[in-house]
């Protein structure tokens, strides 16, 4: 039991050993600091990446198209795959029942958008309801594209809040008018999108309206989908995969691409992207947590070894206390609550300083992968428990052979 007396024993104990109990202690600092620093970065790359990931829906399965470069079937290589409303229309039916939400596109780069004396060069994207969902954007002032738009190929506008800041100047667009290569749109909705300002530069448009403003025909340039999640991240992992190798397949098949040709159509889903990278960052974290531990444990050496040598400095004290009565338990207590002491006071000191570098330079960080590292309070007790069972550790050897000192063998020791 701590009690006044037992604190000034403590510290005078260490005085004497001053020069030994700094170094120990620096060690053990160090450590604590350098875990703490690794595991608030280990989280910083967690944020980043998750960051980038809430850009869009987790869990999308994408599917483009290019050129097959494989013979197949008598035809020759080099043929382009066009994507029709009636592919989508078939994979939308046939896989209806583990979609959640789905939209075809027809994508125009570098379409010159224009209002009164302002204009601009902007992605224009023909789409459909549910794209709003797959791309994560929120609307910040009216609506999105709804299916009375795409039926009737109203002509409707949907823009990203940079090309609202670039076109209106902080005037309220909706209602407004843009043009669009000499095509008057009216502006029905404002958005905002995780993925900054380069996600914000789209003008989204039914997608009828596109293909028939600029000669799409039956055409789509790419088809998104979202898998409906299970309760089990593993189970959507697989069935989205199942999905991705099954729309893969029936395209191929439709549009006679050879099996093997991998460039030709292209089906990507995220969520096994996305279990590849948390795989990535357990790892990390486990690295880390190595690293962190490896150096504590160099720390508690020397705490175990500078207890060693006071014991053996107080080696008549111990046999004193053993011959008036004291019981093994209460030197092995003696011991290594001065071990737990040094691990302690040097742990907490390291933690607060790594804390507080982590506090200080941590908003600073934000970089696309690494993003706002910091120790959560679960780790920080984590750590703190850490501390003390090393400091337990460290004193338990030198304590145990304390209470093992027979009283006259420890008072003939000169």
């Amino acid at each position: 039991m701590f009690n006044i007396e037992r604190w000034q024993e403590i510290f005078e104990t260490l005085r004497k050993n001053k020069l030994r109990t700094f170094l120990t202690g620096l060690s053990v600092a160090s450590g604590i600091f350098i875990l703490v620093i690794l595991l608030g970065f280990s989280s910083g790359i967690e944020n980043g990446v998750t960051s980038e990931f809430q850009q869009d829906a987790t869990n999308e399965i994408s599917v483009r198209t290019r050129r097959t470069t494989k013979g197949y079937k008598g035809l020759n290589p080099g043929r382009y795959i066009q994507l029709k409303d009636e592919d989508f229309a078939t994979i939308s039916a046939t896989y209806d029942d583990n979609l959640e939400y789905r939209s075809a596109s027809y994508s125009i780069w570098g379409g010159q958008v224009t209002h009164k004396n302002e204009s601009g060069n902007y992605r224009v994207r023909g789409a459909m309801p549910d794209e709003q969902f797959i791309e994560n954007a929120s609307m910040i002032n009216g609506r999105f594209i709804n299916q009375s738009d795409i039926n009737e190929s109203k002509k409707v506008a949907v823009i990203g809040n940079k090309v609202s800041t670039d076109l209106f100047k902080g005037e309220d667009p909706i209602g407004k008018d843009i043009a669009i290569w000499g095509i008057n749109l009216k502006v029905v909705g404002v958005y905002t999108d995780p993925g900054g300002e380069r996600e914000e530069s789209n003008v989204f448009m039914p997608l009828t309206t596109v293909q028939n403003a600029f000669n799409g025909g039956d055409n789509i340039r790419n088809m998104a989908f979202t898998v409906k999640m299970s309760e089990s991240f593993d189970e959507a992992v697989e069935l989205s995969k199942n999905l991705t190798l099954a729309i893969e397949n029936d395209l191929k098949q439709k549009h006679i691409v050879a099996p093997d040709d991998t460039a030709a159509i292209r089906v990507d889903n995220t969520l096994e992207e996305a279990k590849k990278i948390y795989s990535l960052i357990d790892t990390i974290k486990a690295v880390f947590w190595f690293i962190g531990i490896g150096t504590i444990i160099a720390g508690v050496v020397g705490v175990g070894n500078i207890m060693i040598i006071i014991v053996k400095e107080r080696t008549k004290e111990i046999g004193i206390r053993k011959a008036l009565g004291a019981e093994p338990y209460s030197i092995i207590a003696m011991i290594l609550q001065e071990a737990v002491f040094v691990t302690m006071f040097s742990g907490l000191f390291g933690l607060i300083l790594g804390l507080a570098l982590l506090e200080l330079v941590g908003p600073q960080v934000d970089s696309p992968f690494i993003k706002f590292p910091q120790v959560d309070f679960q780790t920080a007790i984590v750590t703190v428990f850490i501390l003390v069972l090393a400091g337990a550790m460290a004193g338990f050897i030198p304590a145990y052979r304390a209470a093992k000192i027979k009283p006259i063998i420890a008072l003939r020791d000169e």
